[in-house]
């Protein structure tokens, strides 16, 4: 494709297209240029940009979020995600990555067993009631078959908050002193998030753009 054509497309100038493009080119993207009449811009045969752009402070950022939260929900694919992106990262940012994440310690707590976050994991994104084997606080032990509602992080500690059946009331369970989980097939029963009240002062909402 031309520069013309593309400048055009993205109502840019054809100076802008030529210096971007030169610039992925000599990232190591899989992009040629041929000059002079029938010349242009092309992608090479099976290559493909990569979906993001991320400076090394960037990349490391993820590896360090990831890598400092092994109880947050949907952590291990948290960490395969930002493998994929370090996959698609050119060679000369991921070499920069790579020596900055040297530089980044966590002191990471011991985390639940993989078996029970992936449970809770599971019910949380299918609806699906849980039945979890659960120590208090006061060292009672109970089975319960909870309505999952919502995950919160707060004071350092993950909850799972939800509809227990056993208490007939909202509950907020630590997921440390979660000892056993399995999903039902039984469906949730529609409690809502609005039930569990407020949130801590010092607990938000993940989604949006950091509002």
């Amino acid at each position: 494709m031309s520069a013309d054509r593309l400048a055009g497309e993205f109502e840019v100038s054809v100076r802008t297209i030529k210096r971007d493009l030169d610039a992925l080119e000599n990232s190591g993207a899989p992009v040629w240029s041929r000059p002079g009449p029938g010349g242009g811009y092309g992608l090479a045969t099976g290559g493909s940009l990569p979906p993001v752009s991320l400076s090394p402070a960037q990349a490391v950022a993820l590896m360090a979020a990831v890598a400092a939260a092994p109880d947050a929900p949907y952590a291990d694919l948290a960490a395969a995600g930002v493998q994929k992106i370090l996959d698609v990262l050119d060679p000369k940012t991921r070499a920069r990555a790579d020596e900055l994440a040297h530089r980044v310690w966590v002191n990471a707590l011991p985390s639940s067993s993989r078996a029970i976050k992936s449970a809770l994991d599971e019910a949380m994104a299918e609806q699906r009631v849980i039945r979890i084997r659960y120590t208090s606080r006061d060292g009672t032990t109970t089975t319960r078959d909870v309505e999952p509602v919502l995950f919160a992080s707060t004071n350092g500690q993950w909850y799972l908050v939800g509809w227990c059946r056993l208490r007939n009331a909202m509950r907020w369970f630590t997921v440390s002193g979660i000892e056993r989980a399995s999903v039902t097939r039984t469906a949730c029963g529609g409690h809502a998030i609005h039930e569990v009240g407020e949130p801590p002062a010092n607990a938000r909402p993940v989604h949006g753009r950091g509002e």
